[in-house]
């Protein structure tokens, strides 16, 4: 029992929920509430999006294992739970049966959906095993990732990118890109033995948290476009000022406390506030 709940933890499922809902955030703001007719397409595309979430996860801390061993010990490779190989092997499962899901997107096999899921597997790889030593340039790498589900949601139900989805794949670039750097304070010291050149080992984690709420506060200042644009309806407004007070009182935070603590606590927080301006998003597309 312990071994599969160190699978589960490896995946990181609240990473991959927020992963496969942005598939259909992405398509809501391209229909609209057209959504349902599309439901089996956004099945396989939040699988497809899931999945690959958890397995790029696993591949991280497959990398990270001696770093993890400093920074996150409790993390089931480095504890011993999972070894090495057992997580490999895990990972391919995970991103086979991603790939598999996304070439069956659509009544035909979809090589829109499987190119877009193999471009970001791609980042995602090349992420984990060079970019990450990069630091800022890795950062958007990873953000990069995040963002890309929504345009994949776009191509889910056959529209494609329009203003309605990029104006939310910058904001979300944007607040996803502070996040990282953020991490980048947590996990300083592993990050040094590693020689892993974030923007906190390089600058330290004073200028690193002022980094980090510069991407967060731009990401806010975006926040209004949708409604200015009216491609969103009333009911966006409650969720986008709950989430972007938790941006900005984050960001306060975390600049006047750069601690390792402290940003750890920013770091987890962010994640609820992801989940709200996904929220927003969704009602507003659906309101």
């Amino acid at each position: 029992m312990k071994k599969v709940s160190g699978f589960i933890k490896l995946i990181r499922p609240n990473n991959c929920l927020l992963m496969g809902t942005a598939v259909v955030v992405g398509a809501a703001l391209a229909v609209g509430g057209h959504v349902p007719n599309y439901s089996q397409a956004l099945l396989l595309g939040f699988t497809t999006s899931f999945l690959l979430c958890g397995a790029a996860m696993v591949v991280n801390d497959y990398y990270d294992r001696e770093i993890d061993a400093i920074n996150e010990p409790t993390r089931p490779i480095p504890e011993g739970t999972i070894s090495p190989t057992e997580a490999l092997a895990f990972a391919s499962v995970l991103a086979f049966t991603g790939f598999l899901a996304a070439g069956l997107t659509g009544m035909v096999p979809n090589l829109q959906c499987l190119a877009i899921a193999s471009i970001s597997w791609i980042i995602t790889v090349l992420y984990v095993t060079k970019g990450k030593k990069t630091g800022l340039l890795g950062n958007f790498m990873v953000s990069s990732c995040i963002a890309i589900p929504f345009i994949y949601g776009a191509y889910v139900v056959e529209v494609g990118v329009l203003s309605t989805t990029a104006i939310f794949v910058a904001i979300v670039f944007l607040s996803n890109t502070g996040r990282e750097i953020t991490k980048g304070i947590v996990d300083i010291q592993g990050d040094k033995s590693g020689n892993i050149r974030t923007v906190a080992v390089m600058l330290g984690e004073r200028n690193a948290s002022i980094v980090a709420a510069l991407f967060y506060l731009t990401a806010v200042s975006l926040t209004p476009m949708p409604l200015l644009m009216e491609i969103v309806s009333f009911w966006y407004i409650p969720f986008v000022i709950l989430t972007d007070v938790g941006l900005v009182a984050g960001s306060l935070r975390l600049v006047l406390n750069p601690s390792r603590e402290n940003a750890r606590k920013t770091k987890n927080r962010s994640l609820l506030w992801f989940a709200t301006g996904l929220s927003a998003f969704i009602v507003g597309a659906f309101g």
